[in-house]
This record gives C-alpha cells, structure tokens and sequence, in this order.
C-alpha cells in the first residue's frame, strides 16, 4: 500500500480483539519508531513497552478507560528533555521528536494488521510511578495497539483548500 493510502487506513481504535501481538510486528513497529526524524538527530525519545494482561488494574491508574487495558500491547514515549535540541530562542523540540516516534510506530502498526489509539489523557504521576519512569524522563503519551475489533468509521478531515495556505496567510 502506498503512503496515502497507509496515512487514510489509521484510524484510533478504541476496540481490541484479544489476541496478543507477535513479537517480530511489535519490533517492526518499534524499529519504525527508532527511525523517526528528531531535531538535530538528538534522538531524546524512549519508549517502554507494556504487556497489558495481568497489569490492568495498576494501568487503570494511569488511564482509566476499560480499552486502554483491553489493548494487549501499550507503548510509553517518554522524553529525556536534557538531550533534546534546543531552538536559540529556547524553544525545546522534544515533543515533535517525541509524535514522530509515535507517528511512525503508528502508521506502521497499521501497516501490519494492527489498530493504535493515541493517549495523552493520562496521569503522568501515575505513569511515572507505575513504569518506574526516573524524575529526568517525562512520560508524554501512550499508544495502544492490538488487532481491531471493529471496522474503522469514515475518516473526516477538513478540505485540502481549508488546511493549506500557499506563501503567505
């Protein structure tokens, strides 16, 4: 499948068979991540990979949705914000670094057979305390992933004319 059509099929999926996911798709996925561009090729993302089954009351604290824990696979980007680049003007670029990991690890989850949600509503303390995240890593999502259980509904998107502005504003 081409790219296009890759970035039309993902879709956040909220509803998971169960049915685990094979070790060589989950490094698949993971190596996609690994090749995603950061700012400066800094590369201040980590990820950790959960196995939901048997965690699911300690991940409930983290994100208290039933298909959170349903997913048999979670996956943590985390930041070490001291390794990221810094803009002159200040500007940290971790969490762009940080949504590419997860971008590609995503559409290459979807490119394999498998559904992701992407979580940012989530208790970080919990997350940090659950994982055993360290205080100079900062969790900033998740991305759930397993086999879909349902179809994907009709992906609505604003118009090409109404997202895009040519030279200038």
């Amino acid at each position: 499948m081409g790219f296009v059509e890759l970035a039309r099929s993902r879709w956040s999926v909220r509803d998971f068979e169960d049915r685990p996911v094979e070790e060589e798709k989950l490094t698949q996925m993971l190596e996609a991540a690994r090749l995603a561009p950061s700012a400066a090729n800094r590369q201040p993302v980590r990820l950790i990979v959960i196995r939901t089954e048997g965690r699911e009351s300690e991940l409930r604290r983290v994100y208290d949705r039933d298909w959170f824990v349903a997913a048999p696979v979670l996956v943590c980007a985390c930041l070490v914000p001291a390794q990221a680049w810094v803009r002159v003007d200040g500007r940290r670029y971790h969490d762009f670094d940080a949504a590419l990991a997860m971008d590609h690890l995503m559409l290459a989850a979807t490119e394999l057979g498998l559904g992701s949600c992407w979580v940012a509503a989530f208790d970080p303390a919990a997350a940090r305390e659950v994982l055993g995240i360290p205080l100079d890593v900062e969790p900033v999502a998740f991305a759930a992933v397993g086999y879909p259980a349902a179809d994907p509904p009709p992906k609505e998107r604003r118009p090409l004319s109404q997202f895009v502005r040519h030279d200038t504003w």
